[in-house]
């Protein structure tokens, strides 16, 4: 009896694990390697092509207003300047492949930058950038300290790069770091075109190290750590218990935090829906696959709830003045309501949607909230 018992169990078993048996309706057949594709083809690479423009052109300028300080050649390159720190909110989250393996993100924009360390590299005149005690000394927000932070005047400033007994090292260190910005940027770029587009692409399980999972915890990183708490909720003192005008991003520049604010917010709502950049053509991404999966939340498509939520945020941002150190100084609520906003998609993406498309958090969250 037992020996038939036995039989009856094996056969089940492997009849249970055999393609032929049922499938359930939550089997999870979705063409992730479309979604990378897509990523790559149309949302990554295009925008690092696109910010390697505007590196190159900042050094080139940079270069030029060493050679020649004018207050025509400054606004030149605080105009380099402003494009390129907006085209690098669509780069920014997208830390895989070269730019972990370097730290792209730390080199091009750690804030507030070290104004004591970059004031005793120039005066020293000896510096490695490539030393990681100096990534807060670099990058944007380093330039934005050289460009707009020296004086109160254009005309001030320029005396640094010009008639400054130290104007020589001024003018060796801007450069120095325009060039690595550019440097790194096509470092980067080169790696995605030459190998490593095919390597993502191919890596389409659905493992934690599979570059749909990796990607989508990048994502969901930038989001909360970079977006929602860098630019609005450590300025607004979320963290600290009071508010912090000077950790705003582009401190110096006053009037230009916000701008960049809404770029990366872009950035991350055309990365959720798959719309490729530089256009309106919307491709595959999280949205379809969450579809795909029917995942609801209180009776809406997840999708709809999280792209209904970054319009919400979009809504109460778009009252912030457009210098978050005024705005922190004058009206703090209207910061901590867009934190509040931004904070309610967090839950959307990092719970609801991790759980939806079977993904594990793979990076430790210190701060508390």
């Amino acid at each position: 009896m037992k020996k038939y018992i036995f039989i009856l169990f094996t056969v089940l078993f492997v009849w249970s694990c055999s393609d032929d048996g049922p499938v359930g309706t939550s089997a999870d057949e979705f063409d992730r390697e479309e979604i990378l594709e897509n990523w790559a083809d149309n949302i990554i690479i295009p925008a690092f092509s696109a910010f390697a423009i505007t590196t190159e052109k900042l050094h080139s300028d940079a270069v030029a207003f060493a050679d020649n300080p004018t207050l025509q050649s400054l606004e030149t390159l605080k105009s380099s300047w402003r494009d390129s720190y907006l085209a690098f909110q669509h780069v920014s989250m997208f830390e895989m492949g070269e730019a972990m393996q370097i730290r792209f993100r730390d080199n091009l924009n750690i804030y507030p930058t070290d104004t004591d360390e970059i004031d005793q590299s120039i005066s020293s005149g000896e510096y490695n950038l490539d030393l990681p005690s100096l990534l807060d000394s670099q990058g944007f927000p380093a330039l934005d300290y050289l460009l707009h932070g020296l004086s109160e005047t254009d005309g001030e400033i320029l005396s640094f790069y010009s008639t400054n007994p130290n104007a020589a090292n001024y003018r060796n260190y801007l450069t120095d770091i325009t060039a690595r910005i550019n440097n790194l940027t096509n470092q980067v770029l080169d790696n995605w075109t030459t190998s490593y587009r095919d390597e993502f692409v191919s890596n389409s399980g659905n493992g934690a190290n599979s570059s749909l999972d990796m990607m989508v915890n990048d994502y969901i990183f930038y989001y909360e750590k970079l977006l929602r708490a860098g630019k609005i909720g450590i300025p607004a003192g979320v963290f600290s218990g009071s508010p912090l005008s000077t950790h705003v991003e582009a401190f110096y520049s006053k009037g230009f935090s916000k701008a960049l604010f809404n770029e990366a917010l872009t950035a991350t709502i055309k990365f959720f829906n798959g719309t490729h950049f530089n256009s309106n053509t919307d491709g595959v991404s999280l949205d379809d696959y969450l579809d795909y999966l029917n995942t609801m939340k209180e009776g809406t498509d997840l999708s709809a709830l999280i792209n209904n939520q970054f319009v919400q945020a979009r809504e109460v941002s778009e009252s912030l003045n457009d210098d978050f150190a005024l705005q922190v100084e004058s009206n703090n609520s209207l910061m901590l309501s867009t934190y509040d906003e931004l904070q309610r998609n967090v839950v959307n993406l990092k719970v609801d949607m991790l759980q939806a498309l079977n993904i594990n958090v793979d990076y430790v969250d210190a701060d508390g909230d």
